[in-house]
């Protein structure tokens, strides 16, 4: 029994959720959202909550159970509220600006780094130090993040680098004498 799985989806007031076969959609104030289940999993829907429970008793079923369940609810939270994740810069000379449909990047390399934003997200700069990349889509919003944290990563003897908001980076200690 899935313990993720068996709690119905609340769908919030100003989302619509409409369900034909396996594609689910959700439409709510800040865009359109949709996404094709498994052919193992059924849904139901009463008023607004949104259960979801396996056809069978197959291995598969169980474990696309909960997965479909959160894959539900990043749906409805995306369209109502959104996500965010927050980066943060730290080191000498280290700073990002966003100019046009592109994040700058000065991470000490030689040459800037310059990373597209994908279509779907926004991220915003509030100031030099400070990343916050948010969209509809939890997805999307994460990959992104992670990317941008990729180009260089906090390393553990002095913290620099690009980490993400309350991240705890372990420190080494350095050589001695």
């Amino acid at each position: 029994m899935s313990r993720i799985g068996k709690n119905p989806v609340e769908v919030p007031d100003g989302v619509t959720v409409d369900i034909v076969g396996q594609l689910i959609t959700a439409k709510g104030k800040l865009g359109e959202l949709s996404t094709t289940l498994v052919d193992e999993i059924s849904i139901s829907r009463d008023d607004n909550l949104i259960s979801i429970n396996p056809k069978d008793d197959s291995i598969r079923a169980r474990k696309m159970w909960g997965t479909t369940r959160s894959m539900i609810n990043n749906l409805v939270l995306g369209v109502s509220e959104g996500f965010t994740k927050d980066l943060e810069i730290s080191g000498v000379g280290y700073r990002a600006q966003v100019q046009g449909k592109e994040l700058v990047l000065q991470l000490g390399f030689s040459h800037d780094v310059k990373h597209p934003i994908p279509e779907g997200i926004e991220i915003k700069c509030a100031d030099q130090t400070h990343i916050s990349v948010s969209g509809t889509d939890k997805q999307k919003v994460g990959q992104t993040a992670a990317e941008i944290r990729s180009y260089r990563p906090p390393e553990p003897y002095k913290g620099k680098g690009v980490r993400y908001a309350g991240e705890y980076i372990i420190r080494k200690e350095g050589k001695k004498k």
